[in-house]
């Protein structure tokens, strides 16, 4: 797998967060206590978790959005990591006032994560920059699903210059939001798939989807793999690989920044999430959410390993 002669440069826009994580052994039933075995502060978000994947694994990437007052303590924590990653951090906008996201997780011992988190509505209220600041040399945009609200404008925009918008969506959307037709690309969490579509079925879901968007659509599926619409109308499948997990918590936006970065060197559709997959297995052998994503030779040197591997994360 060549890399670019110069690297592509993406843009992400999201909302970034302030994870404390806790492992255990069991979720502690309601009312009742647990110890955790290792508390760990990190970054995260949906789109700086994709952020540092890319980045990771040879991209350029800025990131826009928003995040709380200068002076409170856990936007300065994040913007250290990002630096210490080399994401361009100028197009952040602060909100005087607003509180960054703190999210609390607990993951178990099969890796599975449970999470509680707050953001500040007042995030919502943030003006981006202008497109062209933005938009300039840039290969591809990624961006979190809930903020279509500040940043549908620039979507349109980015999709009119020709530049592949990637949306990663782990919530459900409403069959009216502006992001099913201003994308290029929808990547959904099984589970929204279905709540979007109000369809129990994966292939079903992204059927009725493709009646509203034009975009690319795929549903992601954990250790089942992913299921997607080929140019012509059919359902095919990328399946996952076979890790040892140990932590699930990011792998769905490692995946989502994989699979952009790809696109944006100039791979194809299967190639990408072929890739997607690779890097997504990757991070889940190794505690740390994002901030555990591989780096490039790390999923190359997996992919050539591979003798016919198919199957996924248990």
């Amino acid at each position: 797998m060549a890399h670019p002669a110069i690297a592509p440069r993406i843009l992400c826009i999201g909302i970034p967060v302030r994870d404390l994580t806790f492992r255990v052994e069991t979720v502690p039933a309601r009312g009742s206590k647990a110890n955790a075995t290792h508390l760990a502060e990190i970054c995260g978000g949906n789109a700086l978790n994709a952020a540092i994947a890319m980045a990771r694994l040879g991209g350029r990437v800025a990131f826009a959005g928003p995040m709380g007052d200068a002076q409170e303590t856990s936007s300065g924590f994040i913007l250290e990591r990002m630096a210490d990653e080399g994401i361009d951090i100028s197009h952040i906008v602060r909100i005087p006032g607003a509180a960054t996201p703190v999210s609390a997780i607990i993951i178990d011992a099969s890796g599975e994560r449970t999470l509680t988190i707050y953001r500040d509505p007042a995030l919502w209220t943030v003006r981006l920059p202008d497109a062209d600041e933005l938009l300039a040399r840039c290969q591809a945009v990624l961006v979190e699903s809930r903020c279509g609200a500040f940043c549908i404008d620039l979507c349109t925009e980015a999709r009119r210059r020709g530049i592949p918008v990637i949306i990663g969506v782990d919530r459900a959307m409403e069959l009216t939001d502006g992001l099913l037709t201003a994308a290029s690309h929808l990547l959904f969490a099984s589970e929204q798939a279905q709540e979007t579509a109000g369809i129990e079925d994966d292939g079903e879901a992204l059927k009725r989807l493709a009646k509203l968007s034009p975009a690319f659509l795929g549903a992601t599926r954990g250790p089942e793999g992913t299921i997607w619409l080929n140019d012509v109308g059919r359902l095919e499948e990328t399946p996952a690989f076979t890790v040892d997990a140990v932590d699930t918590l990011g792998a769905g936006d490692v995946f989502h920044g994989a699979f952009t970065l790809r696109l944006a060197e100039g791979g194809d559709v299967r190639e990408a999430l072929r890739f997607a997959a690779a890097a997504a297995a990757l991070k889940c052998t190794r505690h740390g959410g994002g901030l555990a994503a591989p780096q490039r030779i790390e999923v190359e040197a997996f992919l050539q390993n591979l003798v016919g591997a198919a199957p996924y994360a248990r």
